[in-house]
């Protein structure tokens, strides 16, 4: 039987929603950002509650609906893709997101652009720019670097998203003593 949670952003999100299972009294086999999967048992309406009610206590949330399993799917590849990844894609991200979850772009388009007060796209975009934003704070790589690490065509193309994105440009970002970053569960 496997699970769609939302918010799970990171390796400790999974730590946390694989422990929540375990003390459910269920046998996790496998758990991903955004799903876990566990062995065929039954799971009561009052234990599914319980553990609903402890998830939300931690943040996260099940997923029922199809349409919102799609979307944090979606949500999902793009953190894994940028964050784990370094955005090392062979094709763009209509076709990856096509590929990986199987249905039209056009449909996942539409339906996350209905659920979501923004696109795709912009969704990629402010995940890239959170990435720069870790980046930079860590002081290891050229602007350059970055640039080439997360796919950009150029510094120019990576400095220009930026600075329409937060308002300043990444040498300003850099020097800031005020580096603010955004939750990933909060994009």
């Amino acid at each position: 039987m496997k699970f769609f949670i939302k918010n799970m952003v990171c390796a400790r999100c999974k730590m946390v929603v694989e422990g929540e299972f375990q003390r459910a009294g269920l046998q996790v086999l496998r758990v991903d950002l955004g799903s876990v999967e566990i062995a065929d048992q039954s799971l009561d309406a009052k234990r599914q509650e319980g553990l609903e009610q402890q998830l939300e206590i931690m943040g996260f949330s099940l997923l029922t609906d199809s349409k919102l399993k799609d979307i944090e799917r979606i949500k999902t590849l793009i953190i894994e893709l940028v964050h784990a990844g370094d955005n090392a894609i062979d094709q763009n991200l209509s076709a990856y997101l096509s590929t990986r979850l199987h249905k039209d772009y056009a449909t996942l388009s539409s339906l996350f652009s209905q659920h979501e007060s923004y696109t795709i796209e912009k969704y990629f975009i402010k995940q890239k720019i959170e990435r720069v934003k870790e980046l930079l704070s860590y002081n290891e790589l050229t602007l350059n670097e970055i640039a080439f690490k997360l796919n950009y065509s150029s510094v120019a193309h990576l400095s220009s998203q930026f600075k329409k994105i937060t308002g300043q440009t990444p040498s300003a970002f850099k020097k800031s003593t005020k580096q603010y970053r955004q939750e990933l569960d909060q994009l």
